[in-house]
């Protein structure tokens, strides 16, 4: 009998949370229904709708404003109503914004209207797929938990930056722009059937009177736990990046003979590498330590390879296979973050929830950050000064990853791990 209870599944011997395969596949979907712009929306606007690249840049900034607010809220929304309400509620809120925002302000091309759909739409993927994340902090144990969160990020930007890429490439040329935005909606949907229909997983909810005491608590435990604040603000500049190539990288590549079509193949090739790194930097963080993973691969790697990808063209030529592997690098050193979403709650004892909400909100801001930076150094920096901003931002990462060291409990499993980094990174 006893051996019968402990026999792993498949998908538990890969590190799986047992019960939430559909959730994982849910979330895969979903971000490929939320990703089917991210690559070409800009350039499309710009070159196609007649959109400045500082509107552009806006649209992506408050779109980016809502997303931080949802993915702070994400945490808290899922202890106090559930993680099941909560995931519904950022499907029909991605729902709605899509309808606006595709049928109202790109139709009329009515710029007030399309921030403020394009922003409720922002509030849709973090209540999901966040959410999900602090589902899975709640049902896989600690000493699994950097790859359970290596596969959350690899179905979560598998989603959104491979299969949202290459499914954008391939309708945009057949259905035209705005069909493949409404095509959305149909992914989002089944991959909420994947996730809350068809998962059978069951969370408690922390309870209707606690809610404004989770709140207090998420906002507090920056000041109670700094190694959460550092945690947050790590967890911005980590993605920061990958939000603002978007918006202008596309536009630089044209300078080098490179059309939207060849853009949406290197960056949805970028992250097929980004996906296998997260599997593969969730099993390095559990053995070599996540602070010296996130340290080391992620910072001072993504500093180097951001100024790698952007110089690849002048480097070689314009060549499109060494431009692709210069970012492939990128990408696949971008993963040496995952393991932040295992070290930052495993800071605290209690009150995950409230952590996890402020490292998803420094997940969200990151979607804010990029534009904006866009925005505001574009024009007086150029391409090149909002490059270096975003290396020396990776560089500064690796720095305060320092000091986000775990405590001392004696049954951590990371515990021999932190004293070991500690001299040496």
């Amino acid at each position: 009998m006893n051996q019968i209870y402990e026999k792993k599944t498949f998908t538990d011997k890969l590190g799986i949370p047992k019960g939430l395969e559909w959730g994982y596949l849910g979330v895969l979907i979903f971000m490929m229904g939320d990703g089917v712009e991210q690559g070409w929306l800009s350039p499309y606007l710009i070159n196609d709708r007649g959109l400045t690249i500082e509107q552009s840049a806006t649209l992506f900034s408050v779109y980016g404003l809502t997303v931080a607010i949802s993915s702070f809220l994400s945490g808290i929304l899922a202890e106090a109503m559930g993680v099941r309400k909560a995931m519904w509620a950022g499907f029909l809120l991605f729902v709605a914004g899509t309808f606006g925002f595709v049928g109202l302000g790109l139709q009329q091309l009515d710029f007030g209207t399309m921030l403020l759909t394009y922003a409720l739409r922002g509030f849709g993927y973090p209540l999901f797929a966040y959410t999900f994340l602090v589902w899975i902090t709640y049902r896989t144990p600690q000493n699994r938990l950097g790859t359970a969160v290596g596969w959350f990020w690899f179905v979560f930007t598998g989603g959104l930056n491979v299969f949202g890429a290459y499914y954008s490439s391939w309708a945009i040329e057949r259905l035209g722009h705005i069909h493949t935005l409404w095509t959305s909606v149909f992914w989002v949907a089944l991959g909420a059937v994947c996730a809350l229909l068809i998962n059978k997983d069951r969370i408690a909810k922390t309870g209707r009177q606690d809610k404004l005491r989770e709140l207090a608590e998420s906002i507090k435990i920056a000041v109670n736990e700094p190694r959460v604040f550092l945690g947050g603000i790590v967890r911005t500049i980590n993605t920061t990046a990958q939000f603002a190539f978007p918006v202008f990288m596309p536009l630089y590549f044209e300078k080098y003979g490179f059309s939207t079509a060849d853009w949406l193949k290197i960056w949805g090739t970028i992250f097929t590498a980004n996906i296998i790194f997260n599997l593969i930097f969730g099993f390095v963080g559990d053995r070599l330590g996540w602070r010296r993973t996130i340290s080391l691969f992620g910072g001072v790697g993504c500093g180097l390879t951001t100024l790698l990808f952007y110089y690849s063209p002048q480097l070689f030529d314009g060549s499109f296979s060494m431009v692709l592997l210069s970012g492939v690098l990128w990408g696949a050193l971008l993963a040496g973050y995952v393991p932040l979403s295992a070290l930052v709650p495993s800071l605290v004892s209690k009150g995950k929830g409230a952590a996890m909400a402020f490292l998803n909100l420094g997940a969200g801001l990151s979607v804010f950050a990029g534009p904006l930076i866009v925005r505001l150094f574009i024009g007086p920096a150029g391409d090149a000064g909002v490059i270096w901003i975003l290396a020396v931002l990776y560089f500064i990462s690796a720095l305060l990853t320092r000091f986000i060291t775990l405590p001392k409990t004696g049954g951590n499993p990371q515990d021999t791990n932190g004293a070991l980094e500690t001299s040496v990174i």
